[in-house]
């Protein structure tokens, strides 16, 4: 039989795998499945194991190590620390949406209220040092399972935005840029 998975094996799922969903299918690991030994169909709330899924995710979601975002489809994912300056020298080739830090807070009045912080304000100084000496070829071999494919027509190895000024020139093909007929 499995060993449960608590609160602090919930954050070494999410060091050991770099990479995990909350509860969504996808390219890497999902922490409600590691958690339920099986994999959920419908909500996890409602799985026997909700409870523990629910403390488990507290947790990941409470550690100074784990970035939560929104970064794969969409969906509650959990990033290690170990993989952050990978993931600010690969910003590029995802969703700037899907970078930002999220969080839920409770206000005064017991409501939930969802919070975010714009990547890379989230970033720490540091972990943009530890990006600028990364070399492109390894963060994209940290990030193979997540990497999304480079658009047609654009180089999969442009520099971020969180190291070079944006130019203030549109790119190529877009709707401001193209000839008229």
């Amino acid at each position: 039989m499995a060993r449960p998975i608590g609160p602090a094996q919930a954050v070494a799922f999410v060091r050991r795998h770099g990479i995990v969903l909350q509860a969504a299918r996808g390219p890497v690991p999902s922490l409600a499945d590691a958690i339920a030994g099986e994999r959920i169909c419908g909500s996890w709330w409602g799985h026997p194991k909700g409870r523990a899924i629910f403390v488990a995710a507290r947790a990941v979601c409470d550690s100074p190590d784990v970035l939560v975002c929104k970064l794969l489809d969409g969906k509650i994912t959990y990033v290690h620390r170990r993989l952050w300056p990978a993931l600010v020298k690969m910003a590029s080739r995802f969703d700037r949406a899907g970078l930002a830090k999220i969080w839920d807070e409770h206000t005064a009045s017991g409501a939930h209220r969802a919070r975010r912080l714009a990547f890379p304000r989230w970033v720490p100084r540091e972990v943009l040092a530890d990006a600028r000496r990364l070399s492109l070829s390894d963060a994209q071999g940290m990030l193979a399972s997540c990497l999304p494919m480079a658009p047609p027509g654009r180089q999969s190895t442009r520099p971020t935005s969180v190291f070079v000024k944006s130019s203030p020139l549109k790119r190529r093909g877009s709707p401001d840029t193209r000839a008229s007929a």
